[in-house]
């Protein structure tokens, strides 16, 4: 699945639009991330406990979203994005969206 965040593939050319695609997770920060988050926080910098669940959160929602488009019979995505949001204090939501296409290259189908 070719995944990109512009409108085009250079050296392809859509074929066809399939549609919206998208692939959302929503992970939970969990009790002893929260703790070792909160003393972070109170000394400042990086708090590389919510930045991993942020990580894992986008990486999940990438596979989920190429999933669905794959399901659609595409070969690319195109405009693809993030958004994201906490949905209760303990809570993140991601989600990745983007265009499912079918993408060929001059000499025939993009892999």
């Amino acid at each position: 699945m070719i995944i990109v965040t512009t409108e085009t593939i250079p050296g392809c050319r859509v074929r066809e639009v399939r549609g919206p695609c998208f692939g959302a997770v929503v992970r939970s920060r969990g009790a002893v991330g929260n703790i070792a988050a909160g003393l972070r926080s109170i000394m400042g910098g990086e708090i590389n406990e919510y930045s991993g669940l942020l990580e894992e959160a986008r990486s999940q929602a990438i596979d989920r979203m190429a999933q669905n488009a794959a399901q659609m019979g595409a070969n690319a995505i195109l405009t693809m994005r993030f958004d994201s949001a906490e949905t209760d204090q303990n809570m993140l939501e991601v989600v990745a969206y983007g265009t499912a296409a079918v993408v060929e290259t001059e000499g025939g189908f993009a892999r």
